[in-house]
């Protein structure tokens, strides 16, 4: 049977609970001198049911305090904060050094110096790419120099890998058309494309669809303005049965006026 449901069981409990709040300690002076409680409410120590007796107490005996030196605990505890040097509760927070208005003006005068950089480095920086722009279709607007003399020279090509060395200069004060003979006598394919890099630069010219001539020479013609002072690579490549493009050989020109 449920002690809810036996009478005899329930009376035993409540008076086991009555028992036992009449046992608990009272809150006296002497229970809080002895127990230290005090100490342990200042420190944080006392349970949470202690600190709130505690509080009641003292809020139901206020004189109770003189007798404790609550007063004389206190000033004491603020003495040694002040030896310390930190800072009393009920003080103002001191302003850490990037809240005070010195620093602050400081750093809002340097966001702006570098505001203003970044404004006159991107300024600057337009008017660089606007003056790219304007030679870019300056270049191409102008016209080739009119040929004024043709030269003709044979080339051998490096079968194995490219060569840093030029095989042939072309050296010309005018503008000349130079006829370059690429020979790939030996070379299966039948259709050719030849790619010219300027060595360090960049690619400038890729010719395609070119034929073999009897002699087993690719011709490949060039206005020497089209092409600035430097070594050129070129690069044949030949067209297999399957369509694709295989390296066939290459060459190093030097250019120069």
């Amino acid at each position: 049977m449920s002690d809810a449901a036996n009478p005899e069981s329930g009376a035993r409990a409540a008076g086991a609970a009555a028992a036992g709040s009449a046992n608990a300690p009272a809150m006296d002076l002497e229970f809080i001198q002895k127990n230290q409680i005090i100490e342990r409410y200042l420190t944080n120590r006392l349970p949470a049911k202690g600190a709130l007796d505690f509080e009641r107490f003292c809020r139901e005996n206020p004189k109770i305090l003189n007798e404790l030196q609550v007063s004389e605990r206190v000033n004491a505890g603020v003495r040694l904060m002040e030896v310390a040097g930190l800072a009393l509760p009920w003080e103002v927070r001191p302003k850490r050094f990037w809240e005070r208005l010195p620093v602050v003006l400081g750093l809002a005068l340097l966001a702006l110096g570098a505001w203003a950089k970044v404004v006159s480095y991107r300024d600057l920086n337009d008017a660089g790419l606007k003056t790219i722009s304007e030679l870019r279709d300056r270049i191409a607007a102008q016209p080739l120099d009119p040929v004024q003399t043709t030269r003709s020279m044979k080339v051998e090509l490096s079968r194995e890998k490219p060569a840093a060395t030029p095989v042939a200069t072309v050296i010309s004060a005018r503008a000349e058309l130079a006829e370059l003979k690429l020979q790939v006598g030996w070379s299966t394919a039948s259709q050719f494309r030849v790619t010219i890099d300027r060595i360090g630069h960049g690619r400038a010219l890729v010719l395609s669809n070119l034929q073999r001539d009897s002699n087993g020479e690719v011709r490949v013609a060039i206005n020497t303005s089209l092409l600035g002072p430097g070594d050129y690579q070129f690069q044949v490549d030949g067209l297999g049965q399957r369509g694709e493009f295989s390296p066939q050989g290459w060459a190093t020109i030097r250019f120069a006026r």
